[in-house]
């Protein structure tokens, strides 16, 4: 086989990262039912979405197995995306308050 094809032979692996996964959506249900201040909760929320969205990028759509070029030419879209959520989503606010006031 070649060492291209070599990750692909490593169940291990997936089954760990798959773990991982698990034990971080277990612990994201926990964090929602546990009453805790609304601030730190997201904070922590959302850095365990990144951190998953990052494994499952990386080990099950396998870009970390693609070259660097593939990696870089999707980063640039990356950026366009969060700098237009950060241009639409105050927008958002002005929506809510116009349908409740």
């Amino acid at each position: 086989m070649s060492a291209n094809h070599a990750h692909a032979e490593n169940n291990r692996l997936y089954l760990t990262v798959w773990a991982a996964l698990l034990g971080m959506t277990v612990i994201e249900v926990v964090l929602a039912y546990i009453q805790f201040a609304t601030g730190p909760m997201l904070i922590m929320l959302m850095g365990l979405s990144l951190i998953k969205a990052g494994l499952i990028i990386a080990y099950f759509m396998h870009l970390k197995f693609e070259r660097i070029s593939l990696f870089w030419a999707l980063v640039p879209m990356w950026v366009l995306v969060i700098c237009l959520l950060f241009v639409f989503f105050p927008d958002s606010f002005r929506a809510f308050n116009l349908r409740f006031p």
